[in-house]
């Protein structure tokens, strides 16, 4: 009897009750058998992938927040690009199973995610039950689960191969890196090159990790998204003031220094005098101390480092799925400074166009899942265009399509 027949006979009689006799019955892997019986025990539904998916606010900063987005374009280099032509994903998940990353085969993409392997998702095996990823999460070593292996009965169609990312110098689990598709993802060879690209991953974090313990950080300034903070040297991140916020944008867009006339300007014309924003400052002064200069005009004492800044780089690079994953929302949405308005507007509009000119049909399918892009009638027929007929993008993509040219009539 093949392989798989003998591990569908086995999984059957697992889910009926069988539970006791598993690690005595020809096929099944011992790692499959405890993952299976681990499974039952939390009485998970065979027939359902119960996943949790957080909002597209919650998973930008999430993502903003891990280590491991420092080391995506390795990912992408050696496996994306790699394996997406033979109808592969690859997912990378944080230490707490959520899939931060899903990227590959937009075929693929499309068929996975209707069984919920998305990004936002968590795929922890006490959530879904036997899989790579959540399977090498609760085990803490390389895992390949290959078709009937899987738990969930609609997972089994797929097979996966998955590996622990850790940190060199605690030895902390960062998350998990997995390959997920069709036949070559159960191949031997597949879950050597996932542990290969792994531990280059790894590699590439220490570096990183070494680099930027050599170099003092400098401050930096978030303004993008709803809370603006500020992050001195050997300080905790401090949530920051509209106004307080607004100026350091505007000091930090003009490193040459500004007079407070210039400065009311910006803010509101017309409505602050010089004696007004001269006491502003003070009190910003008092928030930020040695990161303003003493002199006039207005500027800062050090460089400091802001994601608008951060955006635009990965722009002038043209990596535009880096700036998206660090523009998680507009500049500074609640000011009306003049000042602000105009470099939040400058801000989206070179994002937008990246983005049109892209030919990457998950940078699009990304900008149009934001607030941003959910009603962008050039975004969505780019998306129409890139991506191929009958999928679920490309149906979503004439859908709205059709919604958008409907309300435009």
């Amino acid at each position: 009897m093949p392989v798989d027949d003998r591990v569908s006979l086995a999984y059957e009689a697992a889910v009926s009750g069988d539970v006791a006799s598993l690690r005595r019955r020809p096929g099944v892997r011992p790692l499959v058998a405890d993952s299976w019986a681990r499974s039952l025990r939390r009485g998970l539904d065979p027939d359902t992938p119960r996943t949790e998916v957080t909002t597209h606010a919650d998973l930008v900063g999430e993502r903003s927040r891990s280590p491991l987005a420092a080391a995506m374009p390795v990912v992408r280099d050696l496996l994306v690009d790699a394996v997406a032509d033979d109808g592969l994903i690859v997912a990378l998940s944080d230490g707490a199973g959520r899939l931060l990353w899903v990227e590959g085969n937009r075929r693929v993409r499309d068929e996975v995610g209707r069984i919920g392997f998305v990004e936002g998702a968590v795929w922890r095996e006490d959530v879904v039950g036997t899989n790579a990823p959540g399977t090498a999460l609760a085990t803490g070593r390389p895992v390949q689960v290959v078709g009937p292996e899987h738990f969930t009965r609609p997972v089994q169609a797929y097979s996966c191969a998955a590996a622990p990312v850790r940190d060199l110098a605690t030895g902390r689990v960062l998350g998990v890196l997995d390959v997920t598709g069709g036949a070559p993802a159960a191949s031997g060879v597949m879950l050597s090159l996932v542990r290969a690209s792994a531990a280059a991953v790894e590699r590439e974090l220490a570096r990183l990790s070494r680099r930027e313990e050599a170099a003092p950080a400098g401050p930096q300034l978030h303004a993008l998204g709803a809370v603006p903070t500020l992050r001195l040297p050997g300080a905790p991140p401090q949530r920051l003031s509209l106004r307080h916020a607004e100026l350091l944008v505007l000091l930090a867009e003009g490193p040459d220094g500004s007079t407070a006339d210039e400065l009311a300007v910006l803010l509101a014309p017309g409505a602050l005098s010089d004696v007004t924003v001269r006491a502003e400052v003070s009190r910003l002064r008092r928030v930020v101390g040695p990161l303003l200069d003493d002199g006039r005009p207005y500027r800062l004492a050090v460089p400091l480092a802001t994601d608008v800044a951060a955006v635009r780089a990965s722009l002038a690079s043209d990596d535009v799925a880096g700036a998206l994953e660090r523009y998680p929302g507009p500049l500074l949405p609640r000011s009306v400074a003049p000042g602000v308005e105009r470099l939040r507007d400058e801000l989206e509009a070179d994002v937008r166009s990246a983005v049109l000119r892209s030919a990457d049909p998950d940078v699009l399918d990304r900008w149009t899942a934001r607030r941003e892009g959910a009603d962008d009638h050039a975004a969505w027929t780019r998306l129409a265009a890139l991506t191929p007929p009958g999928s679920a993008a490309h149906a979503r993509a004439l859908g709205r399509l059709a919604l958008l040219d409907r309300a435009l009539r």
